[in-house]
């Protein structure tokens, strides 16, 4: 085990996401090269670096998209190497997407509880024949799915094509059917793309209310750094897939190899 993690692993919280040494490698080009993360429980942890550094790459292999090439990835203290998408989902990962991925064929209401059916009771043989405990799984998820739609303000456009909302509800909306699958750990992707500056402030006030209301790990990648200085509470900065610098808010922004590689003078 690396030395960083080594050092995060004996502070004083629980880190329930960690990567050792893990990297991603493209034929010769290295995406992520052995980056340590160790995120707390009920943590808000920002990613960030300039366009190419490998933020979503480090995502991907996070949730299982790709299987790092090297190095570790745990949640808790389970190794999730080589696991699917779906299996990682199962132990409370979840995440959003840079490109907005809402079904455009469905409902406000339909996206969310698509969600829901990660945590059904009902199976196969209920669904086909549709028995009582289909109808009773799928009337619970419905219920479940509008009370987060209340909570973020969406209840009204329930029966709205999802992809006809506004840009900035179409990121919430995403960010709720995440939230349905019932996670423990959050990771978003670029949320506030495209926002405008009133969204950006609404969406800084929503990460917070998300993390404590359900009790979250939240892992951020975002380039707007009024949204990532204002929510994080310890930022990883990458050039290059490479770490460059670890720290708080204020240590990031008078970093001087951030200010060279991202942030500019």
């Amino acid at each position: 085990m690396s030395e960083d993690v080594q050092k995060t692993d004996n502070a004083k919280g629980k880190y329930v996401l960690k990567t050792d040494r893990a990297t991603m490698q493209f034929g010769g080009l290295k995406a992520v090269d052995g980056l340590d993360l160790a995120i707390e429980q009920g943590e808000i942890f920002g990613l960030i670096g300039p366009n190419g550094a490998g933020k979503t790459t480090v995502f991907n292999i996070l949730t299982g998209v790709y299987e790092p090439t090297e190095g570790d990835i745990f949640v808790d203290d389970k190794l999730i190497n080589g696991l699917k998408p779906y299996q990682i989902s199962r132990l409370g990962v979840s995440r959003t997407f840079q490109n907005i991925r809402l079904f455009p064929s469905m409902s406000v209401l339909e996206n969310v509880v698509t969600a829901c059916h990660r945590h059904a009771n009902q199976n196969m043989f209920d669904a086909i024949f549709r028995l009582p405990k289909y109808f009773r799984d799928e009337e619970e998820h419905k219920e479940f799915a509008l009370e987060l739609l209340e909570i973020f303000g969406l209840k009204k456009y329930a029966e709205t094509g999802g992809t006809s909302l506004p840009y900035g509800k179409q990121r919430r909306l995403e960010i709720v059917r995440a939230l349905a699958t019932k996670p423990r750990i959050l990771l978003l992707d670029e949320p506030a793309a495209g926002m405008n500056p009133s969204e950006q402030e609404d969406l800084t006030d929503l990460i917070r209310e998300i993390r404590d209301k359900f009790d979250l790990t939240i892992l951020l990648v975002e380039h707007n750094m009024r949204v990532v200085m204002g929510v994080c509470e310890r930022i990883r900065v990458v050039d290059y897939g490479k770490s460059i610098a670890m720290g708080t808010p204020d240590q990031i922004k008078n970093d001087p190899k951030v200010i060279e590689a991202y942030l500019g003078d």
